[in-house]
């Protein structure tokens, strides 16, 4: 009897950290991201047809983000669902700019970003300290956003779309890639104008080389990086592969040993995501995202080197006519 009783015990006690360990994931899952107009109505049929867009919309860049939303309204005929990032003291004043301008016609949700993920797993920068604000890291945990759709579309604020969404929507990745991305090396000219203004688009502009967890990852320097500020997901292979943990994991390792930092040329998002997917990521036509075309006039340079139209364009955010109507 004493013997059954201990064995009812070792079992019940499994029992607790069984049930404990799944609500911890579910309020984990929770703190991250809050949807603030959860909907379960949709049906399958609808979901299918709809293109999910991610972007963030700052406190000091809700201009950028309505600027970016607007330009792809505007340029397609697809069903888009735009789901909208903020920061708890933000998602009224989304709502507000949404529904008070002819994007009060879009479907979207609105949705809570949490911080407090990201406690612990951010080293202080002073270098660019604006590449540090927690929704930069939103692209890390879009799983934990996006529960009913197997293929989603991240966009960072300061793009404006040219052309129909839907064709970057329907970027064909390869069969076990999570995502999508640019190369920084595709465009014809963009050898040139990298060697003619100094900026990087190698792993070397990103990470430290002098640091031996660097040096042993065996990725050579002079490896062509990639923009994470256009994203295409697959949502089943990021979770699959658990790529938000291996993104937690390097952003903790930089904390410790300092691997990368704003201070380099791609800042604290980029580093970790070119690590993570280093060789195992598809690529997005290089029209859809191209970099630095606002540097020092070179726009002009570029739009002359290229055959086809204009896609997708990146601007300064000094020289953003919205930068001027923030506050």
């Amino acid at each position: 009897m004493a013997l059954l009783r201990k064995i009812n015990q070792v079992l019940l006690f499994l029992l607790i950290v069984t049930i404990c360990g799944i609500l911890y994931k579910k309020v984990h899952r929770g703190t991250v991201l809050r949807n603030e107009t959860d909907d379960d109505s949709e049906t399958p049929e609808d979901m299918e047809d709809e293109i999910p867009v991610v972007i963030c919309a700052a406190a000091g860049r809700m201009g950028a983000a309505m600027a970016a939303i607007n330009s792809i309204y505007s340029n397609t005929d697809a069903n888009i669902l735009f789901y909208v990032v903020g920061l708890r003291n933000t998602l009224s004043r989304i709502r507000k700019w949404i529904e008070h301008s002819k994007l009060r016609e879009i479907n979207f949700k609105i949705v809570e970003f949490n911080p407090m993920v990201l406690k612990g797993k951010i080293r202080p920068d002073s270098a660019r300290p604006e590449l540090l604000q927690p929704l930069n890291f939103v692209r890390f945990y879009l799983p934990l956003l996006i529960h009913q759709h197997e293929k989603v579309i991240y966009l960072d604020d300061d793009v404006i779309v040219q052309g129909d969404i839907q064709e970057l929507y329907d970027t064909t990745l390869a069969l076990g890639h999570a995502a999508a991305f640019s190369d920084d090396c595709d465009l014809p000219s963009s050898q040139d104008i990298h060697r003619l203004v100094g900026l990087q688009n190698t792993y070397m502009g990103y990470l430290d080389y002098r640091k031996k967890t660097i040096k042993d990852l065996g990725i050579s320097p002079s490896t062509c990086s990639f923009n994470p500020g256009v994203i295409v997901a697959n949502m089943t292979e990021w979770k699959h592969q658990r790529i938000t943990k291996q993104l937690e994991k390097w952003m903790q390792k930089n904390v410790e040993e300092n691997l990368y930092s704003s201070s380099l040329g791609g800042g604290v998002a980029t580093s970790p995501m070119l690590i993570v997917f280093h060789g195992k990521y598809s690529t997005i036509n290089p029209l859809w995202h191209i970099r630095h075309l606002d540097i020092w006039g070179l726009i002009i340079l570029e739009l002359e080197t290229m055959d086809c139209g204009l896609i997708f364009t990146r601007c300064p955010y000094t020289a953003k006519p919205w930068a001027r109507l923030q506050g």
